[in-house]
């Protein structure tokens, strides 16, 4: 009989910004579904989850991939949650602030990362001393000069395809050894999962190639581009009867809901919501269409249907809880619709 090789996955307690964390059950046999995965525990004093003298903490599995780089197909990725012992969620359990995971809201998340040389600390791309050239022909670049780390970002790619995420597309960013991919899911909780779990899959992925995974909002200062998680959105009434009102009403209400949107967009934001380089400011709230320097763009795309589509919330870091920020997205646009 052939072992099975379960990778549990999971957020730890670090504050403002948590780390992925993973280990690795043996199991005789396995189904590759979800209610066949165990829950399993860990020491959540090594992880800041909890205290020696009461550190058990569990994990529960609440989705399942195939695991296509390990174990020659008997690999399995488990993204879990993280519970108290006594089965509560933990408060770093982001998953548990989804008041409504409702499949009728729709994400596409952008998301943005910078590839790091760890011997020199800095962007692919950048040279040891001084800075490459100014921003403009790295964006969608090809080519060698322009181009740094297509092979990681090609085999991520690969690999998050054969695990069953529904990736949409990568791009190379406007900063060099910037990059992004971008995921398609229904309701908050399953975008949660698999931009987790692409970002599990990218972070193993460049351990092997020596490079590290930057989700900070700003990891260069000065004049370059942040790294941000655009989010687009829509519910049913946007997409059908949709129409201008609707979506203006959307916009209108997110703009009452400033604080509350940034509390969970990801530490450091105000790093790269600063007014520059395609951003609105932190403390302002705007909307346009087409306006990639609004906190909302409103797609070309969207209008030419007849004001049926989706809208882009640009603010979100990088290093955003995609959990908590599609929780939010949702409250919200259900009170403008109310």
């Amino acid at each position: 009989m052939s072992k099975h090789k379960l990778e549990y996955i999971w957020l730890d307690g670090y504050k403002p910004t948590q780390s992925l964390r993973s280990k690795t059950m043996i199991v005789d046999d396995f189904s590759g579904n979800l209610s066949d995965a165990k829950q399993w525990s860990f020491d959540g004093s090594s992880t800041e989850q909890a205290e020696g003298n009461a550190s058990d903490c569990l994990l529960e599995p609440v989705a399942v991939y195939p695991d296509p780089d390990r174990f020659g197909g008997n690999g399995w990725l488990v993204m879990c949650e993280v519970l108290n012992a006594d089965g509560t969620p933990h408060e770093s359990n982001g998953r548990a602030t989804i008041d409504d995971s409702d499949d009728d809201f729709w994400f596409g998340l952008e998301q943005e990362y910078t590839l790091i040389d760890t011997d020199t600390n800095l962007p692919l791309g950048f040279p040891k001393n001084g800075f490459p050239g100014p921003q403009g022909p790295y964006y969608t670049s090809v080519g060698a000069r322009n181009t740094h780390g297509r092979e990681i970002v090609d085999e991520h790619l690969h690999l998050c395809l054969e695990a069953g995420l529904n990736v949409e597309g990568i791009n190379a960013e406007v900063m060099a050894g910037q990059w992004e991919f971008q995921i398609f899911t229904k309701g908050a909780a399953e975008c949660g999962d698999q931009i987790w779990v692409a970002r599990y899959i990218l972070e193993r992925t460049c351990e092997k190639y020596g490079v590290a995974v930057d989700l900070h909002p700003k990891p260069v200062k000065g004049d370059w581009n942040g790294s941000g998680m655009h989010a687009n959105f829509s519910c049913g009434a946007m997409r059908d009867p949709g129409g201008e009102e609707v979506h203006t009403k959307i916009c209108e209400e997110f703009g009452k809901h400033i604080q509350e949107h940034i509390s969970v967009y990801g530490a450091d934001n105000d790093q790269r919501l600063t007014g520059l380089h395609e951003t609105q400011s932190i403390d302002k709230f705007s909307y346009g269409v087409s306006d990639r320097g609004a906190s909302i763009r409103i797609p070309v795309a969207t209008i030419q249907n007849d004001w049926k589509g989706r809208l882009e919330d640009r603010r979100p870091a990088s290093n955003g809880d995609p959990y908590k920020i599609a929780a939010v997205i949702i409250k919200t646009t259900k009170k403008a619709l109310a």
